[in-house]
Order: C-alpha cells, then sequence, then structure tokens
C-alpha cells in the first residue's frame, strides 16, 4: 500500500483515499496516486490486450521519453501495420469498402451512441473506413515514423472527406473522432480542414444553447474539443499554441463547475491535460481536476474505476493512464517513438515493413 505512517501505532481505515489514523486523516498525494497507478498498470500490463498494452507504451514513452516503453509502443506498430497491409490490396475495390464499412455498421449496438452514429452514417457510409481504418492506420504509422504505401496516400487524397466532416449529424455523433480524422489529414499533408471544422463544430454545439444539451450531448461536445488540442498535439508529442486554442480553453474555464459536475473522470483529465499542452498549469481547473482524480482514486484496487464503480484494468487503462499523465506531467514530451531509429527494435519490424525491409538477425534462444 501507498499510505504513510503518521505514527507508530497505527490503525488504518480506508475511507475515500484518506488514512485515518491516531485521529489524523492524510490525504494521499499527486506522487504517490501517480505511482500507484503506474505500478498498478505495469505490474499487470503482460495481461492486457496487445492494443491497450501498445496504447501505454506509446502514452509513457511520450511522456517520459523512457526506452524502456518502446516493446509495449511496438505492440501497437505492430497491429496497424498489419490491419493496413491487410486492406492495401483492395483500396480500389468498392465492393469491399463497401462491405467493410456494413460490417462497422452492423456491429453498432442500440445505445444513445450507437443510434446516432448509425443514423449519421448512412449519408456517409464509407466515410467510416476511409476515416476508421484508412486514415487511422495510415495516421499512427506515420507518428512512427514509417513510410506508407503510395496507394494508401492516393486513396485518401482520391475520397473527399470535408461533407462527412462538417456534417451537423457527424459532428453530434462523433465529435471527438471527427476532430482526430482533420487532425491526421493535415498531419499527412492530404488535406487541412481544420477552419472548417472548427467553424461546423460551433454550429452543431453553438455555446449559447448548451444549456438546452442533454448530459451525454454535453460530453460528447467536452470530448470533442479536448481533441482539438490532443490530436493537434500529436496526441502528447508537443505542446500546443494558445493562439489556435485558446479559445477552447477559455470555454472550459467559463464552465469549470459544470465539468466538475458533469463531466466522466476520462473528460475532466483530457481537459486538465489541454491546459498542460498549453503550458498553463497553474490554471485552478488543473489542481482542481487533481483534486477530483484522488477523490476518484480506489486505494484497495489502486486505480480510478469506472463511472459505474467498475474494476477493469483492459477498460479502464485509458483512464487511469491520463489520470496518472495529469499527475505527474513532465516539463519536457518526446515525439515517437520512431522504431527505425532504434537498433534493437529494427530486427522486430514485421516483413511487410512499408519501408525497405529490416536486415534478418537471429534472435538468440
Amino acid at each position: 500500500m501507498i499510505y504513510r505512517r503518521s505514527c507508530l501505532v497505527i490503525v488504518v481505515l480506508v475511507l475515500g483515499g484518506a488514512l485515518v489514523g491516531c485521529g489524523h486523516p492524510t490525504k494521499l498525494t499527486d506522487s504517490e496516486v501517480a505511482a500507484s497507478i503506474k505500478q498498478t498498470l505495469e505490474s499487470n500490463l503482460f495481461q492486457l490486450p496487445p492494443r491497450v498494452q501498445g496504447h501505454y507504451g506509446i502514452r509513457l514513452f511520450r511522456i517520459t521519453g523512457d526506452n524502456k516503453y518502446l516493446y509495449a509502443a511496438l505492440y501497437d506498430y505492430l497491429i496497424v501495420a498489419d490491419r493496413l497491409h491487410a486492406i492495401e490490396p483492395h483500396l480500389n475495390d468498392q465492393a469491399y469498402i463497401k462491405n467493410a464499412a456494413e460490417k462497422f455498421t452492423a456491429r453498432l449496438n442500440s445505445g444513445t451512441r450507437e443510434k446516432l452514429r448509425r443514423e449519421a452514417l448512412k449519408k456517409y457510409p464509407e466515410h467510416i473506413f476511409y476515416a476508421n481504418k484508412l486514415l487511422k492506420y495510415s495516421a499512427r504509422l506515420d507518428e512512427f515514423g514509417a513510410s506508407l504505401p503510395e496507394s494508401a496516400f492516393k486513396a485518401l487524397q482520391a475520397y473527399d472527406f470535408l461533407p462527412g466532416l462538417t456534417d451537423e449529424k457527424m459532428i453530434r455523433a462523433w465529435a471527438a473522432q471527427l476532430a482526430n480524422h482533420v487532425y491526421w489529414l493535415r498531419q499527412l499533408g492530404i488535406a487541412d480542414h481544420t477552419k472548417a471544422f472548427k467553424q461546423a463544430f460551433l454550429e452543431a454545439y453553438p455555446h449559447s444553447e448548451d444549456h438546452a444539451l442533454s448530459r451525454w450531448h454535453f460530453r460528447n461536445k467536452l470530448y470533442g474539443l479536448t481533441h482539438f488540442v490532443l490530436a493537434a498535439s500529436g496526441y502528447y508529442q508537443r505542446h500546443v499554441d494558445t493562439n489556435e486554442f485558446g479559445w477552447i480553453l477559455d470555454y472550459f474555464a467559463q464552465n469549470q463547475q459544470k465539468i466538475l459536475t458533469h463531466a466522466t473522470d476520462n473528460i475532466a483529465a483530457e481537459i486538465a491535460i489541454c491546459f498542460l499542452l498549453m503550458r498553463q498549469s497553474d490554471h485552478p481547473l488543473v489542481s482542481l481536476t487533481k483534486a477530483r482524480m484522488i477523490a476518484s482514486y480506489d486505494p484497495v484496487a489502486q486505480m480510478i474505476p469506472s463511472v459505474s464503480g467498475r474494476i477493469d484494468l483492459a477498460t479502464g487503462e485509458h483512464r487511469n493512464v491520463l489520470a496518472y499523465m495529469l499527475l505527474a506531467w513532465p516539463e519536457k514530451l518526446h515525439p515517437g517513438p520512431y522504431f527505425d531509429q532504434f537498433a534493437n527494435i529494427q530486427k522486430y519490424l514485421p516483413r511487410h515493413h512499408f519501408d525497405s525491409p529490416p536486415q534478418e538477425q537471429e534472435d538468440n534462444h
């Protein structure tokens, strides 16, 4: 356990993340909660699905620069490279693309979000293939410094993303995801739709109409706004400019109490990290959100449970790594990882690596 002892003889009562001993409660600090979450995730990392391990490894590398996270991050690279390799031969096959999009839509269940998404996709059925498969995989590999096949660039250039990105129903169903798509397109040099998307987003979710939003839509709006910033940062690879995104911080500050009341821990952490990505660590919302993370932390499970109280590392990794990043935010961020720069990694790159294949090397067993 990570509690501090405040006297020699102690009776411990866990209550809301505090230590009660000798009549003097001692609250956990930012560093204690961060260290505990990190220990919980890393001691169980091998039990998590490969993409979840990759998600964790990428983020820890970017905020620490520690090469020990390269192999976890490599999991993501291997899976994404394999998936792009699988769809690449079919990029000119409209029947394949149509079938892939229909399969995705058919998997959507009957929840609020899924109903909205299914309805929005009726007008743009192929958007999900180009954006959530081809664009997503291409952008991720580009983040790792991998060369992409020319066929992928041509297919991305040929598809008109703008109508789907600026459609009101699409934004109100996929706010965060569309923000990702916009900044991935800019990252790859395919198109810059940032101004058009910002205008469409504010028309779909005008600030003056916030009072009419359901809790779900308010959260969706917040989540979308965070992803303007997160996606522009390359997901924690670099800081971003307040000249471009200060309007988002202004909105968060003006709605501070509503955010603290209605946002999930996941969204609240991302909002606070948006301030950190613009070097505004002294904003009151940052310290308030840190306090909220500590209050949400379960000292028995040594992680932050879901809204429903569920303790599950696979589904809770995203929420908990965000909390860790917020509580242990560094001065310097680290781009990549660029796997070609690490000799000990190169031999593990896939044989269908889209650049020249690495030299075969023997593994020592």
